[in-house]
């Protein structure tokens, strides 16, 4: 890109030719970032003042991610694309260069810090600026998934990089800031504190009773069945037993992996059709707006990994048509959720939505 960045494209159907100049006059962004170590509970928290100065709701017309036009220059260098992924100009965590090794800054260690060194990147799905991802074929959400692993692959080389998040938040009520239909991808200079929960947990679960936790968990959802929405040969959807938003979905393959890059084509296929089913049978429990975000869960870099277990986490806000789910005193406070719709129910009200058949990727 005009000011170092790299713009990589994904292709998958017959499209005008990849324009590879951005002939843009911009200046490279500084990024600030630094992430600080909170001793009281243990966990890294990432500073970045820079971020203030980001596009923030531009008109349509005026969007960033949208193919170029003779009237505006965008990311996008071309007339059209079909997935593309490039780093992010306002990155919360950028190539810094200096040691990610934590330094006090006192007379003691309570206080310490490390350069922001990481990398965020955008994941455009479409050039088509008003779709939602439950608009996309299964082709295109394949393509999306096979740019997910390949970014997570090449990611995970980076020294000083401790994780790799690839993410989605869609709709205004999650505060995106761009309405486009794309995602992030973050990789971190330390592992998340509820990824970091998981491989404690797992490992502690280990020791105590030889299972794996993420397996014996879905095992045990398998055999209940009232909180399974959807499966197919390699996936199976459903609510989590202590799920803490109203509308929650998680996603596991039916064998351990650690990460996305560790899948095969069989499952990433089926993993496009559940995917798009889970979302659609979210879009129909409210007749409303349904701000939604997709996390997936993969092990960190160099720890976790031999316990860990893929899977991906859909959620919601919205808890009734017009109500959203805030997270206030007890939730921001004290990080205790409280969930006024039981799993069980929120499982069967996914299931008695009624899909097409081009909806219905899987079988419940």
């Amino acid at each position: 890109m005009a000011d170092g960045r790299d713009l990589i494209y994904y292709v998958d159907t017959e499209g005008p030719t990849e324009i590879l100049e951005d002939a843009r006059d911009i200046s490279p962004v500084i990024p600030a970032s630094v992430a600080r170590y909170d001793a009281l509970v243990g966990e890294w928290v990432g500073i970045a003042g820079h971020r203030q100065t980001r596009t923030y709701l531009p008109p349509a017309n005026q969007c960033p991610l949208c193919p170029t036009t003779p009237e505006f220059e965008t990311e996008m260098p071309s007339p059209d694309y079909d997935v593309t992924v490039f780093e992010n100009r306002f990155p919360s965590f950028a190539p810094i260069g200096a040691s990610t090794a934590p330094e006090p800054l006192g007379a003691d260690a309570l206080f310490m810090e490390i350069p922001g060194n990481g990398r965020c990147e955008v994941v455009c799905f479409t050039s088509n600026h008003t779709a939602l991802v439950s608009d996309l074929n299964p082709v295109r959400i394949g393509t999306v998934i096979q740019a997910w692993a390949d970014r997570t692959e090449a990611l995970g080389h980076i020294p000083g990089l401790e994780q790799v998040f690839c993410f989605i938040n869609q709709g205004a009520e999650i505060g995106v800031t761009l309405a486009h239909p794309h995602g992030q991808i973050y990789g971190y200079p330390f592992v998340t504190p509820k990824t970091a929960a998981m491989v404690r947990h797992a490992d502690d679960y280990r020791a105590r009773t030889g299972g794996n936790l993420f397996g014996d968990i879905l095992d045990r959802e398998i055999a209940d069945g009232s909180r399974i929405v959807a499966s197919n040969e390699h996936w199976v959807a459903f609510v989590p037993f202590a799920a803490r938003w109203p509308v929650e979905v998680s996603i596991y393959p039916r064998r351990q992996v650690p990460d996305l890059p560790a899948t095969n084509a069989a499952e990433r296929l089926t993993l496009a059709a559940i995917y798009l089913e889970v979302m659609h049978r979210m879009e129909g429990v409210f007749d409303d707006t349904m701000p939604a975000i997709t996390a997936w869960h993969q092990a960190p870099v160099n720890v976790g990994r031999e316990e860990f277990w893929l899977h991906m986490q859909i959620l919601s806000i919205r808890r009734a048509p017009g109500k959203l789910k805030y997270l206030a005193g007890s939730e921001s406070g004290m990080g205790a959720f409280v969930n006024d719709i039981t799993p069980e129910s929120a499982a069967q009200r996914l299931r008695d939505v009624v899909l097409t058949p081009t909806e219905s990727g899987a079988q419940a």
